[in-house]
């Protein structure tokens, strides 16, 4: 299947992200450094924003004050039949899927060829690392759902784009077993536009501030090393 093998041959381009992350020092917002590098290949949609966030406390918190997650200490026997302790973070939100969340690379094409195939990226102000950083649309899975469910749920809200069917579900990943239990999958969607490439309004929650960007799927690994070189700390 053609759209199958479109996936596999950017794997690299995917891994890259997701397990890089992509982190980038902002500038003040029009002059952002992300918009230096924007070309034809990118296709950015850029909601309105009145303050740049920051961090403007730290302190310690409990456990027991935590809505989003909790720590454990973990006694285990290791290969040698010695006892040891680990300390563990795990989410309090994880559902009967077992699963925590999903990212989603979305296949966006047209109908008439009318664009080259392109997929979406979001950039987004993370607090624990006080920067912006350039990821796949991902989310928490909900009570009932499927991850491929929450993949289109999440698609639909955070970039506004609607995906028709599902192409591929990774296995469950994990990004820091040395810290956290935490994990998810990856869903690749296709979303399909009748002519035209058009970009749809995100449904965000309030607190959401994202910016989406189209790039062209076979510039996506070219952009993603872009943005890792042109924008990572000085």
């Amino acid at each position: 299947m053609r759209t199958s093998r479109v996936v596999v041959n950017i794997i690299k381009a995917v891994v890259f992200m997701v397990l890089l992350r992509l982190t980038i020092r902002r500038l003040p917002y029009f002059a952002s450094p992300a918009s230096t590098i924007v070309r034809h290949s990118t296709t950015s949609i850029r909601p309105p924003m009145s303050a740049t966030p920051k961090i403007v406390s730290k302190t310690e918190m409990s456990a027991s004050e935590a809505k989003w997650i909790t720590l454990y200490k973990l006694k285990y026997t290791d290969q040698d039949g010695k006892e040891r302790v680990w300390e563990c973070a795990e989410r309090k939100t994880r559902k009967s899927s077992g699963i925590d969340a999903v990212d989603i690379l979305a296949l966006i094409r047209s109908k008439t060829n009318a664009f080259p195939l392109s997929t979406v990226v979001i950039e987004q102000y993370r607090p624990p690392i006080d920067k912006y950083i350039i990821e796949l649309p991902a989310g928490l899975i909900d009570d009932g759902e499927t991850p491929e469910q929450a993949a289109i749920r999440e698609l639909e809200e955070e970039t506004g784009y609607k995906a028709e069917r599902v192409l591929e579900s990774s296995p469950v990943t994990v990004s820091d077993p040395g810290m956290t239990s935490a994990n998810m999958k990856t869903i690749a969607l296709a979303v399909t536009m009748d002519d035209q490439l058009e970009t749809p309004k995100p449904h965000l929650e309030p607190g959401e501030h994202i910016v989406t960007r189209v790039i062209e799927l076979s510039k996506l690994l070219d952009e993603l090393e872009e943005w890792e070189g042109l924008l990572r700390d000085p």
